[in-house]
């Protein structure tokens, strides 16, 4: 895409807003949003974040996106960063990424947390129960789920949707009315060694009660190329 925004001054914004919110890296140097050129082809993008703190932002939507979750889930997004960068300290930058180091990028790409105490309806996610998820249960959606974009590779696909945009869902289990900082503080106190890509769950977003009206309609679910059933599984 194109330019993320017609004012010349939107770094200087995002940095500013990054100052009096004390956003820092896992290393305590502060979160700076630089030119996107800004850092070594030799060292990796996740590596020079963790040592310098400065974020490499190009003027495009993918970037603008990213440092808004920065702003939003400052302490999620700085543990990533930290679980990434170890990752490569220890392994190098491998075709293959390992576990921990391919959930950390599945989340923070593509990433939606479904905030819940509802464990029955994250099992309905996981068997790909989507008449149970979206059509039985669709009240709850309501009261007792709520879903929030994390990866800044799933909003910029919001921008231009089409019906078979799939996010990486992470269970939250905390109540649907918990803040955005207490979702925060969670996972960035949940993220470790052994975050994996088992823990996370394909949904179809535009599938999600009240964010798309054309699934008001039942009907909208029997499309089984995007709201597949178990045995037909994504790789």
């Amino acid at each position: 895409m194109g330019q993320a925004v017609a004012s010349p001054h939107w770094r200087g914004a995002l940095n500013h807003a990054s100052k009096q919110n004390g956003l820092r890296n896992h290393r305590g140097r502060p979160i700076v949003f630089t030119e996107g050129d800004a850092a070594s082809a030799s060292e990796p993008y996740e590596s020079f974040i963790a040592r310098t703190g400065c974020v490499p932002t190009r003027g495009n939507v993918h970037d603008y996106f990213n440092a808004l979750m920065f702003l939003q889930f400052p302490h999620a997004k700085a543990q990533l960063n930290h679980l990434q960068s170890k990752a490569i300290n220890r392994d190098g930058i491998r075709r293959a990424r390992g576990p921990v180091r391919d959930a950390a990028t599945l989340i923070d790409e593509n990433g939606l947390l479904l905030v819940t105490c509802r464990t029955d309806l994250i099992d309905a996610a996981r068997l790909h129960d989507w008449s149970a998820l979206f059509v039985r249960e669709r009240a709850a959606w309501h009261h007792h789920v709520a879903a929030h974009v994390f990866g800044h590779a799933l909003l910029e696909k919001l921008v231009r949707p089409y019906k078979a945009i799939t996010a990486h869902a992470l269970h939250v289990p905390l109540a649907a009315n918990a803040s955005l900082v207490e979702v925060d503080r969670y996972l960035a106190a949940s993220f470790g060694d052994d975050l994996s890509p088992l823990q996370l769950v394909p949904v179809p977003v535009l599938g999600i009660p009240g964010w798309y009206a054309p699934n008001a309609n039942p009907d909208f679910y029997r499309d089984a190329k995007v709201f597949r059933p178990a045995n037909m599984r994504r790789p």
